[in-house]
């Protein structure tokens, strides 16, 4: 077995990770958006599960990081530190 297939396929999976994280941090800003201005309603049982799911999945990725940022008068600046940060590691891994 070639060593370059094995790390090529690491590659294709971290890319696709970075993907789906890049996908699902989009859903979760837009749907915050759209419950603050009132055109979802978090009591109807499908959106809070949707919204519970996305913030059961990033939460873990933005605890760190809304512990040295600070609050800035209710405005969340974590999913673009976090963008930021993966776009970094994606140049960084050569993604």
């Amino acid at each position: 077995m070639n060593p370059y297939m094995l790390l090529d396929g690491v590659h294709v999976a971290l890319a696709l990770v970075f993907q789906i994280l890049w996908l699902v941090i989009l859903a979760q800003v837009i749907m915050s958006w759209l419950v603050n201005f009132n055109v979802l309603n978090l009591r109807q049982p499908m959106v809070y599960k949707i919204w519970d799911l996305l913030n059961r999945i990033l939460e873990p990725i933005y605890a760190p990081i809304r512990k040295v940022l600070p609050s800035f008068q209710g405005v969340d600046f974590t999913p673009m530190v976090v963008i930021i940060a993966m776009i970094f590691l994606q140049r960084l891994l050569g993604l």
